[in-house]
């Protein structure tokens, strides 16, 4: 018998949607308190499996290394549940006596989430935590290159919610995956809100269904040296950022954007780190990996390790290089180094003084229009402020990696696998998301003012033209007077059939 896949998965996503909408009405009545319960039963058991789910989703990705992934997935479940905790987001979760004004936290509904091949297990695990907090049902669409992995934590974190008095149907994939079938769920009447992180092929759908898009996508953020900035420490967080997961994160530093009085001392430095400096056909030779001649991305580059990357690229690394460097002077179409490059691959640019580092800044960030995390080192507090009051860009990091500094390990950021993108119009929300991006705030406003404190002075009601309004109560009578006999005049004029 010959099966349509399409069809089963258009069919299998719209009893989805239905049957989450209806679970979703009992869920919507749970106190803070019980869902809080089913949120540390569902952390708790994907918990006992971060290692394997690690590995697995390493095998099938072959995208980063084990041991980050297993570090993405140990964030989620102790920073991320942590912060979880002390949080209200249903039923009164603000009350000002003085004001007289209730904040009341309200689920949107049905959520439908996409997640990256680069991060599945941790951003799933993540995802599912913030809607069953906050009270909604959330459906997932597998992404097809880590389908298993994103299967099989949702298998396990199902059964112990459901245990925990989950209604069934809350919680849910989609399978089999296919495009028509994601499409389905985003289009769906019960369908409330899509997080899309990570799949920038799915955005235009997910903006085609008409729903709130929460979109965490493409980075391609600059690092700017400045020369204020401990030299030693910015390069050690450079290259711990983008070495981290084989530079997959979105958030990870694209490229450097060094002073010119120190630029030197950044090439030093680099050097001291065993940064490995292209010379311009080694940098062709790479750069025609990741990009096709019409620009075009091609796919299995994700996340390969910097010896993978040598042996594709024909380089003579030395050993125990940590990051590739290809030098640059412009940002344009036709350079695939300023483009995201999801490996350990910087791009650098020399710039004379932070004025023109800042507008390359803006050219990088704007090149792909998704960016959404820009960082600077620096000890000039009037530099950081200008860049942060200029950038279009989501969130700016201050002295710290920006892989580590945008998922809130490392600032007080909100600890998050999905990241806002920046001032694109793209997504509802820059944020690094939580839970309290999921509900809509009702509000509750007492009356703290009799009707009759408002009393205004009325304008007296009249026919007549505008030169008998009655206007000395508002205004002195002798200016009222003056400009109501200039437009008597200007009226008899037009009037006047001499003129004519």
């Amino acid at each position: 018998m010959i099966i349509d896949n399409d069809l089963l998965s258009i069919q299998y996503a719209r009893i989805m949607a239905e049957n989450a909408m209806e679970a979703q009405k009992k869920l919507a009545t749970f106190s803070q308190e019980e869902l809080d319960i089913i949120v540390e039963a569902t952390v708790t058991a994907a918990e006992q499996y971060i290692h394997c789910l690690a590995v697995m989703s390493h095998e099938e990705t072959y995208a980063g290394n084990c041991q980050d992934k297993l570090t993405k997935n140990q964030f989620v479940c102790s920073q991320v549940r942590s912060q979880l905790r002390s949080m209200r987001c249903v039923g009164i979760i603000d009350e000002n006596p003085t004001e007289r004004i209730t904040d009341i936290g309200v689920p949107v509904g049905v959520i439908v989430a996409l997640c990256p091949m680069t991060s599945p297990v941790s951003t799933t695990i993540y995802k599912t935590l913030i809607a069953l907090k906050s009270g909604n049902a959330i459906l997932f669409s597998p992404h097809p290159s880590a389908t298993k992995s994103i299967i099989r934590v949702l298998d396990i974190m199902i059964e112990a919610a459901q245990a925990s008095g989950l209604p069934e149907g809350c919680l849910g994939y989609l399978s089999p995956v296919s495009k028509s079938g994601t499409r389905e769920l985003m289009n769906h009447p019960a369908t409330s809100l899509v997080m899309v992180t990570g799949v920038p092929g799915m955005l235009d759908v997910a903006r085609a269904s008409g729903k709130p898009v929460i979109y965490g996508g493409t980075g391609n953020g600059p690092a700017f040296i400045e020369r204020t900035a401990n030299i030693e420490q910015a390069i050690k967080d450079i290259i711990a950022s983008k070495t981290f997961d084989n530079g997959n994160a979105p958030s990870a530093e694209q490229s450097i954007v060094a002073d010119a009085c120190i630029a030197d001392k950044v090439r030093e430095t680099l050097h001291a780190h065993n940064a490995y400096f292209m010379t311009e056909e080694e940098s062709n030779r790479l750069a025609a990996l990741f990009f096709s001649p019409d620009g075009q991305r091609k796919k299995g580059m994700v996340g390969l390790s910097i010896e993978e990357l040598a042996r594709r690229a024909r380089l003579p690394l030395p050993k125990n290089t940590s990051v590739l460097i290809a030098e640059r002077k412009y940002v344009s179409e036709n350079d695939p180094y300023c483009k995201e490059i999801l490996a350990p691959v910087l791009a650098l640019y020399v710039e004379a003084d932070w004025l023109h580092a800042c507008e390359k800044c803006i050219e990088l960030l704007l090149h792909e229009r998704n960016s959404h995390t820009l960082v600077i080192h620096s000890e000039d507090k009037e530099v950081i402020q200008q860049f942060a009051l200029k950038k279009p860009v989501g969130r700016l990091l201050v002295n710290t990696p920006a892989s580590f500094g945008g998922m809130g390990a490392t600032t007080n950021l909100f600890p998050s696998m999905t990241l806002g993108s920046g001032s694109t119009g793209r997504g509802i929300t820059s944020d690094n998301v939580s839970p309290m991006n999921l509900i809509y705030i009702r509000k509750v406003g007492y009356g703290v003012r009799q009707l009759e404190s408002l009393a205004v002075r009325r304008i007296n009601k009249t026919t007549s033209p505008i030169g008998s309004m009655d206007l000395s109560e508002t205004f002195d009578s002798k200016k009222v007077q003056a400009l109501q006999n200039i437009l008597a005049k200007a009226i008899n004029a037009l009037n006047d059939p001499a003129d004519k």
